[in-house]
């Protein structure tokens, strides 16, 4: 099951949307600090990139976009890169591992990672892709001049998922805990949780501040009032299934009553529908 889970969200959009990229653009966030995305498909999650004397990456993409991240910074820094920083378990953020450590890159992530990864290394393109370095809690990078701290937010959006923030710049990067006007991704079976998630977005929230950069796992750049109305939008979503819930009712029952219909417009996408946003909510609530 938990396989079929990571294969999904790694090839639910391209084969709804589009094809892979097969090449990446790259958005500048501040001086030195890029976010990359793919330029004509899709290439996996939001990556970040900070050149300077060392090449820090966080995330790589799905299995293709790897080499593609190694052209990039070659093209950017003139080098390869040094670190990659694995936000959590799903092949669409760590797929680019194994293509990275064979060029050289140092693979860190949280020690839940490692563990997931151990039982399927193809995640990460294969056993070459397993991160390295792991950490429980925390961890500071001191890089090209900036503080990158790395932690850890327990059971949100899966059991593994790190957040990265670059407290002198004011710039948060913070994978699949935010998706920007997406439903989001909430891994149920991978340890995440709705409760998690909630708290993990109210952490960044207290965290940042009106004109703190937030890069989050999928759309595009944000700040701190987007990631408030994510989370507004999710406690609400939950109420109203809760109360449909606490009436009784069947999964079947809720969803004909479309409780989210009023996001749907908004929120709904091709790998996280209304209709799967409000079966995750369901079983959340009644450990279905």
């Amino acid at each position: 099951m938990r396989k079929l889970i990571l294969i999904a969200l790694v090839l639910a959009v391209p084969a709804a949307a589009q094809d892979y990229a097969t090449s990446l653009k790259t958005t500048g966030v501040v001086d030195g600090m890029y976010m990359i995305e793919g330029a004509d498909g899709f290439a996996g999650g939001n990556i970040t990139m900070l050149v300077g004397d060392d090449v820090f990456l966080i995330d790589d993409g799905i299995p293709p976009t790897g080499s593609l991240l190694i052209e990039i910074a070659e093209k950017i820094a003139g080098r390869s890169i040094d670190y990659v920083v694995n936000t959590h378990v799903h092949g669409d953020h760590v797929g680019g591992n194994s293509a990275l450590a064979d060029d050289g890159t140092l693979i860190f992530a949280h020690d839940n990672i490692r563990k997931r990864l151990l039982e399927d290394p193809s995640v990460s393109g294969g056993p070459g892709g397993l991160p390295v370095v792991t950490f429980s809690d925390a961890v500071t990078f001191y890089v090209n001049g900036h503080e990158a701290h790395v932690f850890h937010v327990e059971a949100a959006h899966t059991d593994g998922d790190a957040v990265i923030n670059f407290r002198d710049i004011n710039v948060i990067h913070a994978g699949d805990v935010f998706f920007n006007y997406l439903f989001p991704f909430i891994d149920l079976d991978n340890g995440g949780s709705v409760a998690g998630y909630k708290a993990g977005q109210q952490l960044l929230i207290d965290m940042a501040v009106d004109d703190t950069v937030i890069i989050p796992g999928h759309g595009p750049l944000a700040t701190k009032a987007d990631l408030r109305i994510a989370l507004d939008m999710l406690i609400d979503a939950e109420a109203r299934v809760k109360k449909l819930v606490d009436a009784g009712k069947t999964l079947e029952q809720v969803i004909e009553e479309n409780p989210l219909a009023d996001y749907h417009e908004q929120w709904n996408w091709a790998f996280i529908t209304t209709e799967r946003m409000t079966t995750t909510l369901y079983r959340s609530l009644t450990d279905g």
